[in-house]
């Protein structure tokens, strides 16, 4: 006779497959909610007054006291690559061609990707964090009852100035690591900088270039909506606000890397034709 199974291997199967189905059911949930959050804020550009004095606040907290983490970014991975592909193409007698190589991995991935990680994770945290702090002191509720849309003078600004910072930030991330990467192979490897400058322009078409600036509107726009639909939705005090923030930092990276990979196809295939 074939053994029966045992009632607790049941009751295990099930309370997995429960744990599984809740934790799909919260996250569709979430999709659910930033999608009505986002056409909320899109239809709030057209219908009420812009809120320019925030938008201008906004600029600052997110774009002008990000450069420093920006630049830091960028300056060590330039090194970092520099040194990196220097020693590799030694090898093969091709170390002339450093520049190039740095030039156009700056330009198309690096700078995008790496600048909207570092920068998103410390944005998303702030405003999850700063809207959750509102949310359980009940600030967003005090908000609607003055009859005032939180969409509006929450969320609007701080999309606006995630879209139009990251360009920004990533441009000068790119700069910046290119002239790190240019001055160590100088001290290093006696490469002079004109010409490690030169050939790494010379690599970077138009196309190669959009393709990178292209992507960073969607990830300011990424970065700015998940931090403020888990910042707007925590509850539960100040372990609330803790967990809404660890959150979104987690969410606010898978974001930029899936994004970045479909993008990537998106903006190679249109190359290629």
């Amino acid at each position: 006779m074939s053994a029966q199974p045992q009632p607790a291997e049941k009751s295990l199967a099930v309370r997995a497959i429960e744990a599984q189905g809740a934790r799909l059911i919260r996250a569709m949930n979430h999709v659910g909610g930033i999608t009505q959050m986002t056409l909320r804020a899109f239809r709030s550009l057209f219908t009420t007054r812009f809120e320019a004095r925030s938008f201008l606040y906004q600029l600052e907290q997110m774009g002008v006291k990000s450069f420093g983490i920006a630049a830091a970014t960028a300056i060590f991975v330039g090194i970092v690559m520099a040194i990196q592909f220097a020693f590799s193409l030694e090898r093969f007698g091709a170390r002339d061609s450093v520049g190039r190589i740095v030039g156009l991995s700056e330009a198309r991935e690096l700078a995008p990707s790496l600048t909207a990680l570092v920068v998103g994770s410390r944005i998303g945290a702030g405003i999850a964090a700063e809207l959750g702090s509102m949310a359980v002191t009940e600030q967003i509720d005090a908000i609607r009852a003055l009859g005032a849309d939180p969409v509006k003078k929450l969320v609007v600004p701080r999309m606006l100035a995630g879209i139009l910072m990251m360009p920004m930030l990533t441009v000068f991330a790119l700069v910046l690591g290119i002239g790190s990467a240019a001055l160590v192979c100088n001290l290093t490897f006696g490469i002079a900088i004109p010409f490690f400058v030169t050939t790494a322009l010379d690599s970077i078409w138009v196309e190669d270039f959009l393709s990178g600036i292209g992507k960073t509107p969607f990830f300011g726009f990424l970065i700015a909506v998940l931090g403020c639909h888990f910042g707007m939705t925590t509850r539960g005090g100040t372990e609330g606000v803790g967990r809404s923030t660890t959150t979104s930092v987690v969410v606010v990276a898978i974001s930029i890397l899936v994004a970045d990979a479909v993008l990537t196809q998106i903006f190679m295939s249109f190359m290629s034709r």
